[in-house]
């Protein structure tokens, strides 16, 4: 079955994975597309982001971001409020950087699934 022939509210087996991920990373830490799909076993970073462009709007999608920090494209406003109010580490962003936006400081930002959920695969 395609994506285009199923229920509108029935969604592909592989983004209801990623977005089960997307849901477990607590408040104030953050993945990249790649450890998505590296804890998954499937797929790699384009099919993450491509789960989380198009479905990802029902879940913290702030979490799940770019391996360098940057906040997500269009939404850069709307993602450092949330980061604001969970605490996640940013990186201020010095003069010369595009737009002053700070980044996601992944050194100590970054959540490596450690205490996930006991059967999740």
């Amino acid at each position: 079955m395609s994506e285009e022939s199923l229920p509108a509210d029935a969604l592909p087996e592989y983004a209801e994975r990623v977005l089960d991920v997307a849901e477990l990373i607590p408040s104030g830490r953050v993945m990249t597309y790649g450890d998505v799909a590296e804890w998954l076993q499937e797929g790699g970073p384009r099919q993450v982001g491509r789960v989380m462009a198009l479905y990802g709007g029902a879940v913290p999608w702030w979490r799940v971001i770019r391996a360098d920090g940057v906040l997500v494209p269009g939404h850069e406003l709307e993602a450092l409020g949330h980061y604001r109010a969970e605490g996640t580490p940013l990186k201020e962003a010095g003069r010369a950087s595009a737009g002053h936006l700070p980044r996601v400081d992944m050194r100590r930002a970054r959540w490596d699934g450690g205490g996930r959920a006991e059967g999740h695969t």
